[in-house]
């Protein structure tokens, strides 16, 4: 794009801003594809009138897994419709008596041909004939999934959060005599951990990754002997005394614990030990061990690492030569481990050299997506984060998308591939953060360029702006990236915020998306003036929303849930002095402490990730903003 173009941009932006121009919701589309419920052309009762001649049959000794999945299905069942379904195993199943099937059994690979060896990871296939109706997993994982799934799309029960379930109720269960559908998911490897999430709601939303826990009655799940931040405990700062040259070189000659020197093969050979140490200690079934550099932007300039730079193009170079030879010295020794490391901060972009291969066992997992802009297709917005003395023409110019780009060659020199996202503001938690409408099309993408994993990261640990209606569309997401988002956020905010306020919070999510849209760039590590710009016609109306979402004719729980969220739109005006918040209003300093008051009265103790506000606000000088409280 030429400098003219950006300047024609920027004005137009600017008129957007002052609100000489008005910002249309007409273009805010939230999904790409639209919900198809399961068609029942012959019907089928599971239960009838409250009474059931089904029984849930598992192989003769199911393993804790599959009794998992027999348990629940026999518990939502009973749930929705007052019958309770026998569990018996395949040799006490009688002749001529209906089965719900779960798992491998001899019964149930005679209903069907199928190889399920051919289905991926974590699929199942639905299946009836007629008479007995099939839920059977390539492994005992994917037969859980696949009763959740079921319980899911075809019964309507619903899981929101780990506190929030809807399940309907129904004297007669009924699905199709027709049903042959294979099921599997978009991506091989799923963590979304929401807050207050646990063992069951994890299976429940199908994510498989837990880091620290194994949970064999849930199916297993991906699990770390070491994870994040490694680098420290492979190679500890406490050998920096006798060897610092195990440690990165600044710039200067000097060496800092910062980092470590990965071109050193003393380095290998002490993180080999160590890790070998740390994979023979550990109690959980864990086949993950992971390469992370501590969180900074150093990275180590010795002669050895500089000529890897040089060479291959990228600082990413010395981090995946070492990772390869880490996991050649303990591959024969732990033959079926993965090796991660982090492509991070200085390390997040790819050789330029793609020659420069992955071994089989050696998996990137990817952080380049905390640089980008969050409001604008990924594909198409080259604007980044981060970006060193930031430009006109970054803000407002035809930048390339190097990011989306960058993922695809990386792509290219790995089997195997992880991104590791995060979609809160981190420096403003309480702040909203409208990425809603760029959640599809990122995630098809990286399905559509061959990624293989998907570790979301922000969903735990404390309150963030819409973080709950986030963390349930990542979740449909990271499952099946064409399902219907539109359908799921109008299921989801019914549900946690109430029928009667429905309308209106999806207009403020709609106005405060095409704001941000219309008017800024949203990264992860925004300030609190970044969220978009509102002229006042545009408060005033978000205002009105948020008075009739209050006053909605809802639940308790569905109010407090309102609550929290109206909290990031008053947090919002306050740093921005609007309305009751400015400066030339005298009631300034009391409406910031009420606004406060709130926060501690929903369990607010914090506006950013990296600290909590005052339990004792003496402490606290009202005369500034919220963003300066914690």
């Amino acid at each position: 794009m030429s400098y003219v173009k950006a300047v024609v941009s920027f004005i137009q932006v600017l008129l957007l801003v002052v609100g000489i121009i008005p910002v249309s919701t007409d273009s805010v589309s939230y999904s790409s594809t639209e919900y198809e419920a399961p068609v029942i052309s012959a019907p089928m009762y599971l239960v009838e009138g409250g009474e059931s001649d089904f029984v849930i049959v598992t192989q003769d000794e199911p393993d804790e897994c599959i009794q998992t999945a027999a348990e629940e299905l026999q518990t939502y069942i009973e749930r929705i419709s007052g019958a309770r379904l026998d569990i018996v195993s395949e040799a006490e199943l009688e002749e001529g008596e209906n089965a719900i099937i779960l798992g491998q059994t001899e019964f149930g690979d005679a209903l069907t041909q199928t190889d399920y060896s051919g289905i991926g990871e974590d699929g199942f296939l639905l299946y009836s004939d007629g008479e007995n109706f099939l839920i059977r997993g390539e492994d005992s994982r994917g037969t859980l999934y696949g009763v959740y799934t079921f319980l899911e799309e075809y019964l309507g029960v619903r899981w929101f959060t780990p506190e929030l379930e809807r399940v309907p109720e129904s004297e007669d269960v009924i699905i199709d005599a027709a049903i042959d559908r294979v099921v599997e998911p978009s991506f091989s490897v799923r963590r979304n951990d929401t807050m207050g999430t646990n063992h069951a709601y994890r299976a429940r939303s199908r994510m498989n990754v837990s880091f620290h826990y194994d949970v064999p009655e849930y199916g297993g799940a991906l699990t770390y002997v070491l994870w994040d931040v490694t680098l420290d405990k492979l190679v500890p700062d406490a050998l920096f005394s006798e060897h610092p040259d195990y440690f990165a070189m600044n710039p200067d000659g000097t060496r800092t614990t910062d980092q470590v020197c990965l071109s050193n093969p003393k380095v290998l050979e002490v993180a080999i030990d160590n890790a070998r140490e740390a994979i023979l200690a550990c109690e959980k079934d864990a086949r993950y061990i992971h390469i992370g550099q501590k969180d900074n932007m150093n990275y180590c300039h010795c002669e050895s690492c500089t000529a890897l730079h040089k060479k291959y193009g990228s600082v990413s170079a010395p981090v995946l030569i070492f990772t390869n030879a880490f996991a050649d010295a303990l591959d024969d020794e732990f033959p079926d481990f993965m090796f991660t490391f982090y492509a991070y901060n200085e390390t997040d972009r790819p050789p330029t050299d793609l020659s420069l291969r992955c071994r089989p066992n050696v998996a990137p997992v990817l952080c380049g997506l905390h640089k980008a802009c969050r409001s604008h297709p990924l594909t198409e917005c080259g604007s980044k984060d981060g970006v060193e003395n930031e430009t006109f023409m970054n803000e407002f110019g035809d930048t390339e998308p190097t990011i989306a780009q960058d993922f695809a060659n990386w792509v290219k020199i790995a089997d195997t591939t992880y991104i590791y996202d995060y979609t809160i503001n981190f420096l403003n938690t309480a702040q909203f953060f409208s990425n809603f409408e760029t959640m599809q099309s990122t995630m098809q993408y990286m399905h559509d360029i061959g990624i293989t994993g998907y570790i979301y990261n922000c969903g735990d640990g404390h309150y963030a702006a819409y973080n709950a209606l986030r963390n349930y569309l990542l979740c449909k997401l990271q499952w099946d990236v064409d399902c219907d988002v539109e359908y799921h956020m109008t299921d989801f905010i019914n549900a946690y915020y109430g029928e009667d306020a429905e309308p209106y919070i999806r207009e403020i999510l709609d106005i405060q998306t095409a704001q941000v849209k219309a008017t800024a760039h949203a990264f992860d590590f925004d300030w609190h003036y970044q969220s978009g710009f509102y002229p006042f016609y545009t408060v005033n109306r978000l205002d009105r929303l948020w008075s009739k979402a209050l006053k909605a004719d809802v639940t308790d729980e569905q109010r407090f849930n309102i609550e929290v969220d109206n909290l990031s739109w008053e947090y919002f005006k306050a740093n921005q002095f609007i309305g009751k918040y400015s400066f030339l209003n005298p009631g300034r300093l009391k409406a910031n402490e009420e606004l406060y008051d709130n926060f501690k009265a929903h369990g607010v103790d914090r506006v950013s990730s990296f600290g909590t506000i005052p339990a004792d606000k003496s402490e606290i000088d009202f005369m500034l903003r919220p963003f300066n409280w914690g």
